[in-house]
């Protein structure tokens, strides 16, 4: 090669190194190892798999130099790793016996397909480089909002565009009311990143409660700097979210700070989320309060909480039971995923109902009486179980009896119970409901109201429920004997299940447990 030609290529490994770094954003020592292993790898197809190769990226010739290695022996047995004493000799006059030998080869000799070969490898190296660039870019991001385009749909999932690389919205975790059409600009909430042989997958959610929170970082300043936090969130994605705000600063009105004026911040957010209605409360450290808060916009007369099952009874007036439950069971459920405590919403007339069937039962007791009975109802005692398990010191200080008399109290409470009798005459493993309850807890399932029996009789708790559902439109008397037999008690059992349990449990089809939603539904909002 002249030296004109040599002035020519000087520096050019150098420049492409250069490059491909930049136009890449890969460190230039990734570059570097995959040029060396791309070279060594091109020499073992002429070499064999057992030669000892090494090469080194020569920052003053700028070029890639490779050495071989073998070993110098007496005997040669394999040319690969062995050399012959008098060959060693020639190459370095000092060589011994066991010593290892350098040879420097030339490249040029490996060939087209070797040269093909480095080059896959040096793309790969690249790309694998980027790959976990990316992915490290990514990773610290999870809770973060991300913007993008759509950029294709596969099956159900939308891909998403994010420029670097791609995400992906996975159909349970997007909202079921929105349509996207591709390059529609699009936000998620960034759930995880994963690697993958592919490459880093970016996991984005639309529906998860985070999206919303961070929503209201980005338009409520005060959520933003921390003066307002959002202690817990609920959401029904598409149709409803509840969320409990709470003030570090007495001035400021936490509310009214997420609300803006004239409502423009959580419009700004409702409009993020299509439409979604957004229901504001205060958040309280009271629990009992913080109840109250989440029913809203349904006013609650009293709250009865057990501490022991986690679990609150919620007393509402009679015109208010189908605002607190909500259109199939949503209010209740939300304000239980809220708060985070089972929920029992029952109507004032139906708790003056148990609160009869509770004062003659105890009041059965021998050595109770009615006025006794009264006393301990109000105390909230209402069950043969609970009298049972009570002290007879307790009953001393609450009706001033003396203790002999309580403790055969107690044991009386016993021997009933012994005979099955627990609630208004009914065995404790039985129960029955009516159409203005129902229960919610914190797992975001509503679950079946389970209430003590007002009926001596299955037979008639039974028809009384056959009863109840034959005043929805449309039920006939084999659909009501049919949601009866499944278990359900009240009319609030038939909305919380999605329809395709009702025909599971019932036997019904498909169409027919539609239809006796559409009718719960339109009962629970007379």
């Amino acid at each position: 090669m002249s030296t004109m030609e040599q002035n020519e290529v000087e520096g050019a490994l150098k420049a492409v190194i250069t490059a491909v770094s930049r136009e890449k954003n890969v460190d230039k020592s990734v570059i570097i190892d995959a040029l060396e292993q791309a070279v060594i790898h091109a020499a073992r197809r002429s070499h064999g798999p057992t030669a000892d190769l090494e090469a080194h990226y020569n920052a003053d010739t700028d070029e890639i130099e490779l050495f071989q290695f073998r070993t110098v022996v007496e005997a040669v047995q394999d040319t690969d790793v062995e050399i012959s004493t008098g060959e060693a000799a020639k190459l370095d006059p000092e060589a011994q016996i066991g010593d290892s030998i350098g040879v420097k080869l030339d490249k040029a000799a490996f060939g087209r397909i070797a040269a093909q070969s480095a080059k896959q490898i040096i793309v790969q190296k690249v790309r694998d480089a980027e790959r976990l660039q990316v992915y490290d870019e990514f990773k610290d991001r999870v809770g973060e909002i991300l913007s993008g385009t759509v950029r294709r749909f596969e099956r159900s999932d939308i891909v998403v565009d994010l420029g670097r690389t791609e995400a992906i919205i996975p159909y349970r975790e997007q909202i079921p009311t929105e349509k996207y059409k591709i390059k529609d600009r699009i936000q998620g909430y960034v759930l995880e990143v994963k690697r993958s042989s592919r490459g880093p997958q970016v996991v984005m959610s639309r529906a998860h409660s985070g999206f919303v929170i961070r929503l209201f970082e980005q338009n409520v300043t005060e959520v933003y700097d921390g003066i307002v936090t959002i202690e817990s969130a609920a959401r029904d994605p598409g149709f409803r979210t509840k969320i409990a705000v709470h003030s570090r600063d007495s001035a400021v009105d936490p509310v009214g700070a997420c609300v803006g004026m004239k409502g423009a911040r959580v419009e700004a957010v409702r409009q993020e989320l299509g439409g979604e209605k957004i229901d504001i409360v205060p958040w309280d450290a009271d629990p009992a309060r913080f109840v109250c808060n989440a029913l809203h916009p349904a006013v609650v007369t009293k709250v009865i909480v057990d501490e022991d099952n986690h679990s609150m009874e919620v007393i509402v007036a009679d015109d208010q039971l189908s605002l607190a439950i909500g259109k199939r069971g949503q209010n209740v459920r939300l304000a239980a995923q809220l708060t985070g405590w089972r929920l029992d919403i029952k109507s004032e007339a139906r708790l003056s109902q148990e609160l009869v069937g509770s004062k003659e039962l105890i009041a059965s007791i021998t050595g109770v009486g009615m006025m006794r009975a009264e006393i301990l109802v109000n105390e909230g005692i209402k069950t043969v179980k609970e009298v049972s398990e009570m002290s007879p010191r307790t009953f001393v200080r609450l009706l001033n009896m003396d203790e002999q008399d309580a403790s055969a109290v107690v044991e009386a409470a016993k021997e009933m119970l012994a005979k099955g009798i627990n609630a208004a005459g009914s065995k404790p493993s039985e129960s029955t409901g009516d159409h203005d309850d129902f229960m919610a807890n914190s797992s975001a399932e509503p679950t079946r109201q389970e209430v003590e029996r007002t009926s001596s009789s299955y037979d008639n708790a039974r028809n009384e429920r056959i009863s109840l559902f034959l005043e929805l439109d449309g039920v006939g008397e084999a659909t009501a004997h049919a949601l009866a037999d499944a278990g359900y008690g009240t009319i609030g059992d038939l909305v919380a299940d999605a329809a395709e349990e009702v025909a599971s449990k019932s036997g019904l089809s498909i169409g027919v447990a539609r239809t006796v939603q559409l009718a719960a539904d339109r009962y629970l909002q007379r």
